[in-house]
């Protein structure tokens, strides 16, 4: 008898079954205040199909740049019902959206602060490991000195800016492009 290498296991095809009462597409939850918004997008392969199984997290501080975690020590006040965490699946067409809040200035790894921006993780089947990736504001000030952006060749940097809507005023669009000459950065975390 021989013995065959089996395939190995990555999130798999059931990866949504089961997961619906996750799914959060409020990231700041409601009576918050701030500059509220809906971002809209899809998650694209290298051929521009849309991903209908992909899951993606977004984790953020609320408008004055605190985060609804305990590990925030910061001298600011939490504001009440700002949960600054939601996790959204991808439709069949790979299209995403989900309402927020744009989120104020956190400090960074040098103590320094970061431009506002909107923490990412994608998940799909395929994966072995989540990809991380960040969503920042059109039109910001604060994107030139930020820490992360600033890693980032120049040239590459929109693919984490997202873009004004045409359609809807005070609506935001970003997408999450897999590969290709449009790939979205991604950071290893």
């Amino acid at each position: 008898m021989s013995l065959q290498a089996t395939t190995s296991q990555t999130v798999g095809p059931y990866f949504r079954i089961g997961m619906n009462w996750l799914y959060k597409e409020d990231v700041a939850g409601t009576g918050v205040t701030g500059e509220r918004m809906v971002i809209t997008g899809r998650v694209l392969d290298a051929d521009g199909q849309g991903v209908s199984d992909a899951v993606l997290e977004l984790w953020q501080a609320d408008a004055q740049g605190r985060y609804a975690h305990p590990e925030d020590q910061q001298e600011k006040t939490a504001q009440p019902g700002f949960q600054g965490f939601g996790r959204v699946p991808t439709g069949e067409d790979g299209s995403f959206r989900f309402t927020t809040i744009k989120p104020g200035a956190v400090p960074g790894p040098d103590g320094k602060l970061q431009a506002p921006h909107i923490a990412v993780s994608v998940f799909m089947r395929g994966l072995l490991r989540r990809l991380v990736t960040r969503i920042y504001f059109p039109n910001e000030p604060a994107n030139a000195s930020d820490f992360a952006l600033n890693l980032v060749e120049a040239g590459r940097r929109g693919t984490l800016i997202a873009k004004k809507s045409q359609e809807h005023a005070g609506n935001l669009e970003w997408n999450v492009i897999l590969q290709g000459p449009e790939e979205t950065v991604f950071f290893d975390c």
